[in-house]
């Protein structure tokens, strides 16, 4: 598919979450977005969910969740809303896992993890859902893979991880699952440890993991984003090098692309950084277009500005700005919208905004 030109892109303004909050949860499911937990003014994990009506333009209040939460990992499954994971309200993270029953409008308690795990990385394929990595009480990262089928209720341990990691990304691939370990998230005041690189493939037919070179720099809360099959590792904050002993870490405007197809790295050159430095920002993918949305950059407040990739031209050009600068946003894809939910502008955000492809004749 050709990649949309700047002129294809425009922001919708839907209104404000009737909660503001940061680290919150979303998924979209049949012209719904549901959006969970998360951490209020005080920085406590909440049990606030809300949905709301893409029609109708409404927000509705949901029944609590079961147990407060932030930084779950969400997916919608048929006609239940999965919840995963996260830490509870004295930071702690959690086995629990609940289900919403999008029909009946309730909650339910399901088989929990076999170890409490914060920052889960998810994926779903054919009804079964892949929860990898995830950091643990002792706030060293995990290894762990587990598979769930809703029908058994049931989290079957797979091969571990070749390295253990959080607050990664995960994209789809066939029937490959590539995970790329490079921002450690900080929530509620957990921090981890420095940042990993890894990059590697769970096959999902052979059940084994394959490693890729890593990703060549070195970044903290860098974004990335996968679009035609290539993995773009974008910005984030460079830690300075030993011998910069007095430096602080900068933000960076880096992109690094992989293509699975010849197992390199491309050389990162200048023609392809973003135009704005920025970390803690949303990626993804719309319309052949990587784009970059938001975060925090060279500025004393959040940033509004958003960049877009497109894969045939190989270069950013800017896009319309986000109606709300915000950074720490939580984001969700639905078909030719990207959602940036929440987040910090000045304080947490109630905010909700989606990127949209225009239908251009």
């Amino acid at each position: 598919p050709m990649a949309a030109g700047a002129g294809a892109f425009a922001w919708a303004t839907f209104p404000a979450m009737p909660t503001r909050r940061v680290y919150c949860s979303a998924a979209h499911r049949d012209g719904q977005l549901f959006v969970l937990g998360g951490c209020g003014g005080g920085g406590r994990a909440l049990g606030t969910a809300e949905v709301l009506d893409l029609q109708t333009q409404r927000w509705t209040t949901l029944p609590s969740l079961p147990t407060p939460r932030a930084g779950a990992a969400v997916l919608a499954l048929g006609k239940q809303i999965l919840v995963v994971g996260g830490v509870d309200a004295a930071q702690s993270p959690l086995a629990s896992v609940e289900v919403y029953h999008v029909d009946e409008g309730k909650w339910e308690k399901k088989a929990a993890l076999a170890q409490p795990s914060m920052g889960i990385s998810a994926v779903q394929r054919d009804g079964a859902v892949y929860a990898l990595g995830g950091m643990g009480a002792d706030t060293s990262p995990q290894a762990l893979v587990r598979v769930y089928e809703p029908a058994k209720d049931h989290w079957q341990p797979l091969p571990s991880m070749p390295t253990p990691c959080y607050g990664a990304s995960a994209f789809l691939q066939g029937n490959k699952i590539f995970v790329l370990a490079t921002s450690p998230l900080c929530i509620g005041g957990r921090q981890g440890k420095l940042p990993v690189t890894a990059f590697e493939a769970f096959d999902l037919e052979t059940r084994s993991w394959t490693r890729y070179p890593s990703v060549p720099s070195r970044r903290a809360f860098a974004a990335c984003a996968m679009a035609d099959g290539v993995v773009f590792s974008l910005g984030g904050l460079q830690q300075p090098g030993p011998h910069n002993f007095y430096s602080r870490p900068h933000f960076v405007n880096t992109v690094e692309m992989f293509d699975p197809a010849q197992g390199v790295w491309r050389k990162p050159n200048r023609t392809i950084r973003m135009k704005e430095k920025r970390a803690d920002f949303v990626a993804g993918c719309l319309g052949g277009t990587v784009v970059a949305v938001g975060g925090l950059g060279n500025q004393s407040c959040p940033l509004d500005s958003v960049e877009g990739f497109s894969l045939s031209q190989k270069k950013w050009e800017p896009l319309p700005p986000m109606p709300t600068g915000r950074c720490s946003c939580s984001s969700c894809p639905a078909p030719s919208l990207l959602f940036i939910i929440g987040g910090v502008a000045q304080g947490p955000s109630g905010a909700v905004e989606a990127l949209c492809l225009r239908d251009v004749p």
